[in-house]
């Protein structure tokens, strides 16, 4: 089998880390590997198939050789980056926001969209979290009737805003369970015992990017220009994976059973959905896979040609370094 050469640009952040542990597991056919971080983390080793990997500081020389590039760092970096990857003649597939609605650059969920992938100029992206969750969730409806609005909540785990975020919660933990006065850093206020509905900055009509973010991308995802989404993001005291409230509406009605079974069988779903028996997604279950737990499926009561549902997904793996990787394995295997 062929191998690649492979760099993770920001290796030692979350998903960069879960990214290294995702083309282990995934066995994908690595040839050399690099290690790319600030200088702050240079040197510092990483394990991968048994060998400890030194980081290296990213720079512009970092990339030749390289068949494919995996971003793993703000859109600022990115964008720092992109003109070095492209002149080296690697594929960057990006995990920040700076291409997702960039012309002529495809914004990929494998499960919905592959063929996107091979119109590439050098730059592949995947979206936002939240997105990656909810589409993979309701794609297998779509496919029975086309989706023209959806009403999303959701429920963002704090490993969301990296390992800060997590740091935080089990220290406020610690503080609420031993009476110690609680300061809010990462967070604008306490989250332990709480829940902030903001994440990320207000746009217009009171919405916030995050949340723009759900329509805009998921447009382009699923070539749907005209679909109409309204929703609302809020962080939860959670650890790991995000959950989502969703109402799709269809242009054709789609019963409760259609939907279940479309989404029993459909890629990257796990049909989670027996209440009597008190069997719905939660984080928990779904944490540390790259599933998306759906279930609570019913109908709307509000509309006619209306579904809800609730999901849960992994936002570090499915939602962020496993989507990327399994890009990578379309490039490869087509």
């Amino acid at each position: 089998m062929k191998s690649y050469n492979l760099a993770i640009l920001g290796a030692t952040g979350a998903v960069g880390r879960q990214m290294l542990r995702c083309l282990e597991e995934r066995n994908f056919p690595v040839g050399e590997i690099r290690l790319l971080a600030s200088a702050k983390s240079a040197g510092a080793k990483l394990g991968f198939r048994g060998a400890q990997i030194e980081v290296r500081e990213a720079d512009a020389d970092a990339f030749d050789g390289l068949d494919i590039v995996l971003g793993a760092v703000q859109a600022p970096l990115a964008l720092r980056f992109a003109p070095a990857i492209a002149a080296s003649g690697a594929v960057f597939i990006d995990n920040s926001s700076a291409f997702r609605l960039s012309d002529g650059v495809p914004l990929v969920v494998p499960e919905i969209n592959p063929e996107d992938a091979f119109s590439h100029q050098g730059v592949i992206a995947s979206p936002n979290c939240s997105t990656t969750i909810a589409l993979v969730a309701v794609s297998a409806v779509n496919r029975i009737s086309p989706i023209r609005a959806m009403y999303a909540s959701t429920y963002q785990a704090v490993s969301g805003a990296g390992a800060p975020g997590v740091t935080e919660l089990e220290a406020q933990t610690r503080a609420a369970a031993f009476g110690c006065e609680i300061k809010p850093e990462v967070f604008r206020y306490q989250i332990i015992q709480n829940i902030i509905p903001q994440i990320g900055c207000f746009e217009g009509e009171g919405y916030t990017s995050e949340e723009m973010k759900m329509q805009r991308e998921s447009r382009k995802i699923a070539h749907l220009p005209e679909l109409l989404v309204n929703c609302t993001c809020v962080r939860v005291p959670v650890l790991r994976s995000h959950s989502i409230s969703m109402t799709v509406v269809t242009e054709n009605p789609v019963s409760p059973s259609e939907a279940r079974e479309a989404i029993a069988n459909a890629p990257g779903c796990a049909l989670a959905d027996d209440p009597a028996n008190y069997v719905y997604p939660m984080p928990l279950p779904a944490s540390d896979q790259d599933l998306v737990y759906v279930g609570r499926i019913r109908r709307d009561l509000a509309n006619p040609n209306g579904l809800a549902l609730w999901c849960s997904g992994d936002q570090l793996r499915k939602g962020a370094a496993t989507n990327t990787v399994q890009i990578a394995e379309l490039l490869i295997a087509g």
